[in-house]
C-alpha cells in the first residue's frame, strides 16, 4: 500500500516513514498526495511555520481535496493540530476539524512522556500505552475518540469518515504504535 508522508520541512518524517515500512506499507516522503491509499501529515516543530509551508507547497489544497472525496488522511502530532483551525501557538490550520488548538494548561509542559489512552469511540486504540511529545492540543474538539490525562483532560485522537489525528506519536510507541499503524492501513483500504 502507497502512504504519501507530506514533504512540509517538518522534523520526525524519517522515523514515520520507517514505522510504517514497518507495519507493511509503501512510504514515500512527497509533496504530492494525490494517488497514495493514505497522505499523511506527520512532524514537529511550529504550527504557523508548517501551515505557511503546507499553503506555499501545494499540500494544503491536496489535503483539502482529499478529505472532500472522502480518501484517507492522518494527522500526527503536529499534523493532527493542523487539522484544526486557528492555534495559540500562531498561524491558522487546515480548518478541515472543528476546534482550535491550545498550549496545554498543565504543570509540566511539554507532555512529554507515556500515558493510557482513555478510549471513546476506537475499538483500534483501547487500552493502549502510547508516546508523547508536545506543548500545544486541540480544544473543545469534534470528533474526538481517544483522550488522556495531563492534569486535566488531553485531546488524544480524532477521527471523522476518512479523516483521523492523534496527538501522541506511534512511531515512538513500541508495540502499540506498530499495531496502531497496521490498523490505520487496514481502516485506510476500507474507505
Amino acid at each position: 500500500m502507497r502512504v504519501a508522508v507530506a514533504d512540509y520541512g517538518a522534523g520526525n518524517l524519517r522515523s514515520v516513514r520507517s514505522a510504517f515500512e514497518r507495519a507493511g506499507a509503501e512510504p514515500v516522503v512527497t509533496n504530492d498526495l494525490r494517488e497514495a491509499l493514505l497522505a499523511v501529515v506527520a512532524g514537529v516543530g511550529n504550527a504557523a511555520s508548517a501551515a505557511v509551508e503546507l499553503e506555499a507547497r501545494g499540500i494544503a489544497e491536496q489535503l483539502r481535496e482529499r478529505v472532500a472525496a472522502a480518501r484517507p488522511v492522518l494527522g500526527i502530532c503536529l499534523g493532527m493540530q493542523l487539522l484544526f483551525g486557528e492555534s495559540e501557538e500562531g498561524g491558522r490550520g487546515l480548518s478541515l476539524l472543528g476546534g482550535e488548538v491550545v498550549r496545554l494548561r498543565a504543570r509540566q509542559v511539554p507532555h512529554m512522556g507515556w500515558n493510557t489512552l482513555s478510549v471513546t469511540g476506537s475499538e483500534v486504540l483501547a487500552g493502549l500505552d502510547v508516546y508523547f511529545a508536545h506543548s500545544y492540543a486541540a480544544d473543545e474538539a469534534e470528533a474526538v475518540v481517544a483522550t488522556v490525562d495531563h492534569d486535566g483532560v488531553v485531546v488524544a485522537a480524532v477521527e471523522r469518515g476518512a479523516l483521523a489525528g492523534v496527538q501522541f506519536h506511534p512511531e515512538r510507541s513500541g508495540a502499540a504504535g506498530a499495531r496502531i499503524l497496521e490498523n490505520v492501513l487496514r481502516w485506510s483500504s476500507a474507505a
